[in-house]
C-alpha cells in the first residue's frame, strides 16, 4: 500500500525550509557569508524537528507496532476504552527529535467515531485514529499533551484502508501517544523501553 513518500522530511515542513533556504540566500547576497549562518542554523534544526526517515516495517502479522518514536511510559488495563468496556493502554512519550509523521500500528479500516454506536463510543473518544482490522479488532491511537493548539492532523480518511506502518499523520506538539488494544491482546514491551516508529512491536492482536 503506497504511503507518503517524502526525501528526508516531513511535506508540512517543506514551506519552513524554503523559507530559511531563501532567507539564507538573501543575507549571503545583501551582507555576505556570516549573516547567512543564522539562517544555515535554523535550517539544520528545522530538517530535525520535520524529519521523516523511511522505515523497514516488520513482517509480523496482527503485529501492533509503535506509532511515534519514544519511550513507553505505561502499560495498563482500563475498564473504560474508547471502544471497550475493557482495553489495553500503552502510552509512548515522544521523543521531541524522533520522526515528524506518525505511523499507522496495524492494518486495517479507518473509522468514524462520531458513527459509533452509542453504546460502544465513550464520550472521551470523540479524538483520535480508530483502525479496524480485517479481523474485526479495533485499535486505537489518540495523542495527549497537545501544546499551543496544534493537535496532530491526520492526512487520511474515514473510509480509507492504511497498513502497518504507513505514514497517517503529523504529530506536531503532541507530547504522548496512546494506543489501545483490545483486552486479549498480547502487550509485548514494558515500561521504560524505547521504540521506533513502524519498526518496534508493541503488541500482537488475538487472532491466531
Amino acid at each position: 500500500m503506497k504511503g507518503r513518500r517524502n526525501p528526508f522530511v516531513a511535506r508540512e515542513g517543506i514551506p519552513f525550509l524554503v523559507a530559511t533556504i531563501i532567507a539564507g540566500v538573501a543575507c549571503w547576497q545583501m551582507a555576505g557569508p556570516a549573516y547567512a549562518i543564522i539562517p544555515a542554523v535554523l535550517f539544520a534544526c528545522m530538517v530535525l524537528v520535520f524529519r521523516d526517515p523511511r522505515r523497514v516495517i516488520p513482517a509480523v502479522p496482527l503485529g501492533v507496532v509503535s506509532p511515534v518514536d519514544g519511550t513507553v511510559v505505561e502499560v495498563s488495563l482500563t475498564d473504560k476504552g474508547a471502544l471497550h468496556s475493557e482495553a489495553h493502554k500503552i502510552f509512548v512519550r515522544i521523543d521531541r527529535f524522533g520522526t515528524y509523521t506518525a505511523r499507522c500500528p496495524v492494518e486495517g479500516k479507518i473509522m468514524d467515531f462520531s458513527g459509533a454506536i452509542a453504546d460502544k463510543a465513550s464520550a472521551a473518544a470523540s479524538t483520535g485514529l480508530w483502525v479496524q482490522t480485517d479481523e474485526k479488532d479495533d485499535v486505537v491511537l489518540q495523542f495527549h499533551g497537545v501544546q499551543f493548539g496544534l493537535a496532530p492532523l491526520a492526512f487520511i480518511g474515514y473510509g480509507e484502508r492504511v497498513g502497518q506502518g504507513q505514514r497517517c499523520a503529523y504529530l506536531r506538539l503532541a507530547r504522548v501517544a496512546e494506543v489501545q488494544l483490545p483486552i486479549n491482546s498480547r502487550p509485548l514491551v514494558e515500561k521504560g523501553q524505547k521504540v521506533f516508529a513502524g519498526v518496534d512491536v508493541l503488541a500482537k492482536l488475538p487472532h491466531p
